[in-house]
């Protein structure tokens, strides 16, 4: 049997586990400044009046106020000079005042008002023509009237400004990153000792959302997929329920997320005894995972890290390309307050890596018909190159490295 896969059960599991949230520091308002300033000199040096953020992790991002999209507008606008203002509807301004944490202006619209109007009249209290950045999450209904009624301003997406701050993390973002990548280790080991033959997939998503809340995250898992058998080798899994069965390859992707910010770890491993098979698959995973590890080196393009994991996967036959069998999307994505950020691990991403940006690295071998392996574990550039935020695994037969550890 695979070492550290059964033995346990979901009570037992639970019962043992204390939060690992511990002190950690969240964003605070310096660090916020920090970022308002930055976008604003970014704003100046490429002629943009001002940006404006939808209800989206980017508010959250600049601001610290959250607030889910929906029909009515949420907002915000920074111009390039000036101060912070909100926009939201009247009747709410008393619950935004109450909710936010970085000054600003507070503007509200009436239910019969067109609040696209409000967000150009508050960029014309700054400027009265020129460029204006629209949050690239904005809703098209939003955006056609942001254009309706600024008609007199240019538009651009302002993922230039919100991507370019967003994807170079601090050490505080750094630090709460792998605080929520330590709680969903956890979790992916103790969900690994619950297996036993007959538990079904949908069981397996239930203990892992119990025990990330167990162990300190911000709530339930943000996402979880359970795949055993055959279905492992579809990435985002199948529509429907599965039951484990002994030699089954198990593949579990789940993540968390601690003040906001997002961990991603997936683990690969069988229950029983590997075959060959599954041995040479999932030895070949391992190699390509560290061919991209390696490849990631200050300066050099984000593409170049790709590359280097699908050249082991189709020195070994598999591919080329994103043909299956193979590694049939790209190898890793940016990550922080979305699970999937700028920027990528893709073919044509020319972008330099930098300190200070973070990544996935999970390229996934597909063999359909058979079963698929995945191995992510993340990193984050320094100055010297990457750095993991969690130990990839060191062997078929022990995935979680408890042999390796002792």
């Amino acid at each position: 049997m695979t070492i550290g896969v059964g033995g346990s059960d979901s009570s037992t599991e639970l019962q043992t586990m204390r939060s690992m949230r511990g002190d950690m520091q969240p964003i605070g308002n310096a660090e916020r400044e920090a970022r308002i300033a930055k976008a604003q000199e970014m704003m100046r040096q490429q002629g943009i009046a001002a940006l404006y953020l939808d209800a989206s992790t980017s508010l959250y991002y600049f601001t610290g106020l959250r607030a889910g999209g929906r029909e009515r507008l949420h907002g915000a606008v920074i111009p390039a000079e000036g101060a912070l203002s909100y926009i939201c509807p009247a009747f709410e301004v008393e619950k935004t005042a109450a909710s936010i944490v970085m000054p600003g202006d507070i503007r509200g619209w009436e239910e019969h008002e067109d609040p696209t109007a409000l967000v150009i009249d508050t960029v014309d209290a700054r400027a009265s023509s020129g460029t204006l950045a629209v949050d690239e999450t904005t809703p098209f209904f939003t955006f056609d009237g942001l254009r309706k009624a600024g008609n007199r301003y240019d538009f651009v997406n302002g993922s230039d400004i919100t991507g370019a701050c967003r994807m170079i993390k601090s050490k505080t973002e750094i630090a709460l990153m792998t605080r929520a990548k330590q709680i969903t280790l956890e979790v992916q080991k103790a969900a690994a000792r619950i297996l036993t033959p007959g538990i079904t997939t949908a069981e397996v998503k239930a203990f892992i959302a119990q025990a990330h809340q167990a162990l300190g995250a911000d709530g339930p898992t943000a996402f979880c997929t359970v795949l055993f058998g055959e279905a492992t080798a579809y990435p985002h899994g199948v529509p429907h329920e599965q039951t484990l069965e002994e030699g089954d390859m198990v593949l579990i992707d789940t993540g968390a997320t601690v003040e906001g910010y997002h961990s991603d770890i997936t683990r690969s491993y069988v229950f029983g005894d590997p075959t060959p098979r599954q041995r040479q698959i999932w030895d070949l995973e391992v190699a390509a995972q560290a061919a991209a590890f390696n490849a990631a080196q200050p300066g050099v393009p984000c593409e170049d890290v790709d590359t280097a994991a699908r050249a082991i996967i189709e020195a070994a036959g598999f591919g080329p390309g994103y043909a299956v069998p193979g590694l049939p999307h790209r190898t890793g994505h940016g990550i922080g307050l979305d699970v999937h950020e700028w920027t990528y691990l893709v073919k044509g991403n020319q972008t330099p890596l930098a300190p200070g940006m973070c990544f996935s690295n999970e390229p996934m071998i597909c063999i359909y018909g058979e079963f698929g392996v995945r191995l992510e574990d993340h990193f984050y550039m320094t100055e010297d190159g990457p750095e993991w935020f969690t130990q990839p695994c060191p062997s078929a037969d022990d995935p979680f490295g408890y042999e390796t550890a002792a």
